[in-house]
C-alpha cells in the first residue's frame, strides 16, 4: 500500500520563542534552523518580520536550506484598512522567503471583542491576505487561530474561515487550538467534520500542551484526515509548550500504525539524529536537556531493576519499546541500591572496564554501593562518580595530585559603599609531583570560592581542566537536625559540550561539595587521557 505524505512544520523559532526565558539571537535561530532543515523538517517557521529586530534582520538577509521551506509568520491585514496601507502585512511580503504563514481569528467571539469587526470584514481579510501572498509568489498557509473553541461556538462561521483560505490559494489550511484545551477525541471528530469541506491533503493541525495532549492531540488529527502537523523541537511554547515534535516525528516513523500508513520527509538515518538535534537546542538555550524527554531523553532507555537489567541484556525487547539507536540515544543500565552483578558488569562494561564476570571484586563493589547509598549516595544520578568508584576498587585510578587541606570563610561586611555584602575566600593546598602549591580563590559563596582555588592551579594538568565549568548544583537535605547529612549533585561540562555529574555526602555542605568537585575534575583527567606522575 502506498503511504501518505505527513507534511511536518517547525515553529520553534517563532512560537517556541515566546517560551519564558527563552530568547534567540539571529545567530542561534540559524544554527538551529540548520539543524532542523538536516533532520528533515519541510518547513522551518523562522519568526515575525517587522515585529522586532531580531527577526526584521534574519528575513533580510536570507540564507540557504536544503530541503526545509523558511517560512515567515504573521497576521492577515488590519480591518479598517488596505493592504498596501498595512505596514506590517507589507513587511511580511518584503522577507526573503519560500512560504509565509498568515493567522488569523476563526471564532467568531475573538473577531468582535478581539478584532472589533465584523464576520464578513474578517473573511474578506482572509481571502484578500491569502491571494495578496500567492501572487506575490510564495506558498501561503493560514492558521485558523482559536478554530477548535470557534467550531464549538459556532461551526458555521469556523469552516467559513477555513473555506475563505482555501479557496482563495492556500496551500495548507491549519486548525489551531490555541487555548490547548480540546482533547484527543473532540479534536479526531472535528477534524474529520473539516476534511469534508476541505481535503485532508491541505488541512494541518497546530495543538498547545495545556492539558498534555499535545502529542496525543496531533496524532488523532492525523486518523482524521489532517495531513500537515506543526509544532516545536522539544515542546517549547508559550505556557505549558506546542506539540512535541521530538516525541511525534519518531511515534509516525517507528510505531507500526502511523509508520505502514504514512511517510515523512524525515528518513530513519535522519531520524538518528533527533537526539542530537535536541540536545543542540538546549546547549543554545543554555539548559539542561529534560533526563525524562521521551526518546531524547538521559532516561528514556535507563534501566536501574536488576532484574530489568538482565532481561535488557537477553532481549532489550523485553523492557524497550524502541531500540534508543533509531533516534540517536543510548541505554543506560544505572547502579543503585537496587543493582544486581548485570547492573554493574553492564556498566563496566560501557565505560570499558574489562572484568570477569566471577571476578570477586564484583562482589565487593555491589556491597559498596549498596553501602554507600544507604549513607545517602546516589550513583544512578552521578555515574561519573560511579565510575571513579569502580576504578579504585578495581585498582585502575592514577593518583594525579593529592589534597592536604582546605580552608573557607565566608565574611559579611559593608563594602566603600556602605552596602552590605557577603564574600568567601578559600585557601587550597594541593601536592604535585612531590611539590607543594597553594592556590587562594574568592567567589560569591563557598562553594564557588572552592571551586576557583582548586582549579586555579593544577600544574601539569591545567590545560586539561580550562575548559571545565560547573553548570548545575543540587542539594538534598538528607537528615533532619542541625546535624543533618547533605548530598550534594555537580553537573559539570567541558568545552566540547560533554556532561557528567559527581555526588559528595557528608555531614559538613562545604565538605560534601568539594568531595563532588575533586570527582569532577579526577573524572576528565581521567577520560581525557592525563598521564599521572
Amino acid at each position: 500500500m502506498e503511504r501518505e505524505r505527513i507534511s511536518l512544520y517547525d515553529t520553534t523559532l517563532r512560537d517556541g520563542a515566546q517560551t519564558h526565558g527563552v530568547d534567540f539571537s539571529v545567530e542561534d535561530k540559524w544554527l538551529i534552523a540548520q539543524q532542523l532543515d538536516a533532520l528533515g523538517l519541510d518547513y522551518i517557521e523562522a519568526g515575525y518580520p517587522g515585529a522586532n529586530p531580531t527577526d526584521t534582520r534574519l528575513f533580510a538577509e536570507s540564507r540557504p536550506l536544503g530541503q526545509a521551506r523558511l517560512t515567515a509568520f504573521g497576521m492577515t491585514k488590519r480591518p479598517g484598512r488596505s493592504l498596501s496601507n498595512d505596514p506590517g502585512f507589507q513587511a511580511l511580503l518584503a522577507a526573503k522567503v519560500d512560504a509565509i504563514c498568515l493567522v488569523a481569528k476563526s471564532w467568531d467571539f475573538h473577531v468582535e471583542v478581539a478584532l472589533k469587526t465584523s464576520l464578513e470584514e474578517n473573511l474578506d481579510a482572509i481571502r484578500e491576505s491569502v491571494k495578496a501572498v500567492v501572487e506575490n509568489g510564495c506558498e501561503a498557509l493560514l492558521d485558523c487561530e482559536h478554530f477548535f473553541d470557534g467550531y464549538k461556538a459556532n461551526p458555521d462561521y469556523a469552516l467559513a474561515c477555513t473555506k475563505a483560505g482555501y479557496e482563495s490559494g492556500a496551500r495548507w489550511v491549519v486548525l489551531c487550538d490555541t487555548n490547548g484545551g480540546t482533547l484527543p477525541e473532540e479534536i479526531e471528530t472535528i477534524v474529520g467534520e473539516v476534511v469534508k469541506v476541505i481535503p485532508g491533503g491541505h488541512v494541518g493541525i497546530h495543538v498547545h500542551n495545556d492539558t498534555g495532549n499535545g502529542v496525543a492531540n496531533s496524532l488523532a488529527a492525523v486518523r482524521a484526515g489532517a495531513r500537515q502537523i506543526q509544532g516545536t523541537l522539544n515542546g517549547l511554547g508559550e505556557r505549558c509548550g506546542n506539540a512535541n515534535l521530538t516525541s511525534i516525528i519518531p511515534t509516525l516513523m517507528l510505531k507500526s500504525d502511523y509508520a505502514e500508513r504514512y511517510e515523512t520527509g524525515v528518513t530513519p538515518e535522519k531520524l538518528r539524529t533527533l537526539t542530537h538535534a535536541s540536545r543542540i537546542l538546549d546547549e543554545v538555550l543554555n539548559r539542561a536537556p529534560d533526563r525524562h524527554a521521551p526518546y531524547v531523553g538521559e532516561a528514556a532507555f535507563a534501566h536501574k531493576g536488576g532484574i530489568h537489567v538482565s532481561a535488557v541484556q537477553k532481549d532489550p525487547r523485553t523492557y524497550e519499546h524502541v531500540p534508543p539507536d533509531s533516534v540517536g540515544n543510548r541505554r543506560k543500565l544505572l547502579v543503585s541500591d537496587q543493582a544486581g552483578r548485570s547492573n554493574i558488569l553492564a556498566e563496566l562494561d560501557r565505560i570499558g572496564i574489562a572484568v570477569p564476570k566471577d571476578d570477586p571484586r564484583i562482589a565487593r563493589l555491589l556491597d559498596e554501593v549498596k553501602s554507600r547509598e544507604a549513607a545517602g549516595y546516589a550513583y544512578e544520578a552521578a555515574d561519573a562518580s560511579f565510575e571513579l568508584l569502580a576504578r579504585r576498587m578495581l585498582g585502575n585510578v592514577p593518583q594525579f595530585f593529592e589534597v592536604d587541606s582546605f580552608r573557607v570563610m565566608v565574611e559579611r561586611r559593608h563594602n566603600s559603599h556602605g552596602n552590605l555584602v557577603t564574600t568567601s575566600e578559600a585557601t587550597v593546598k594541593v601536592r604535585i609531583d612531590g611539590e607543594t602549591m597553594l592556590s587562594v580563590g574568592e567567589g560569591n559563596g563557598p562553594v564557588n570560592a572552592l571551586d576557583n582555588a582548586l582549579r586555579k592551579d593544577l600544574g601539569r594538568y591545567q590545560s586539561f581542566i580550562d575548559d571545565l565549568e560547573l553548570v548545575d548544583y543540587k542539594v538534598r537535605i538528607l537528615t533532619g537536625g542541625t546535624d543533618a547529612v547533605t548530598r550534594v549533585l555537580i553537573e559539570s561540562r567541558d568545552g566540547a559540550g560533554n556532561r557528567w555529574f559527581t555526588i559528595g555526602v557528608s555531614p559538613n555542605i562545604v565538605d560534601a561539595s568539594f568531595e563532588a568537585l575533586l570527582d569532577s575534575i579526577n573524572y576528565k583527567l581521567i577520560r581525557d587521557g592525563a598521564l599521572a606522575p
